[in-house]
């Protein structure tokens, strides 16, 4: 949870959002490779944005597939980090991807964890949809998280 009072406390200053993304990838520092930016993070949800950069392009001029794999991970362990229960930890353990379409222009990643059992102690599947501007999906990721509860 740390992650998430974090992001709220960031999120009331002028460019609180861009603040606390650049300190996330001081963290995990391979997360600065996409230059994202943290939208919204709440218990069961994260959203991240990714503008569409030389950096991040393949030799098609499109958006490479492992940079969307990256983003897909941070939203969906952002997410994680924010819903799972005081005490506990996780790791992600596996990552199962599609790539639906070409990605040609800036991309938001979506982590939904409504339907995911946070009390869990073992593996989870986080769903994580990445769209372009207009709002076509582009890649998903089925991302697996071990979880490990708190000791009773």
């Amino acid at each position: 949870m740390q992650a998430l009072q974090l992001f709220e406390k960031f999120k009331k200053i002028p460019a609180g959002r861009k603040l606390f993304s650049l300190a996330i990838c001081q963290t995990a520092p391979y997360f600065s490779s996409i230059h994202p930016t943290i939208e919204e993070l709440k218990p069961n949800y994260a959203r991240v944005f990714m503008k569409k950069r030389r950096s991040v392009e393949n030799h098609l001029k499109t958006v490479h597939a492992i940079a969307m794999c990256n983003m897909a991970e941070l939203a969906g362990g952002l997410m994680t980090d924010a819903s799972i229960p005081k005490g506990a930890r996780w790791i992600p353990s596996g990552m199962t991807v599609a790539y639906v379409k070409k990605a040609t222009t800036d991309l938001v990643a979506v982590a939904v964890g409504d339907a995911v059992d946070w009390s869990t102690n073992g593996d989870i599947v986080v769903p994580v949809s990445v769209t372009d501007t207009q709002n076509n999906v582009v890649f998903t990721a089925q991302i697996t998280m071990n979880l490990k509860q708190p000791k009773v």
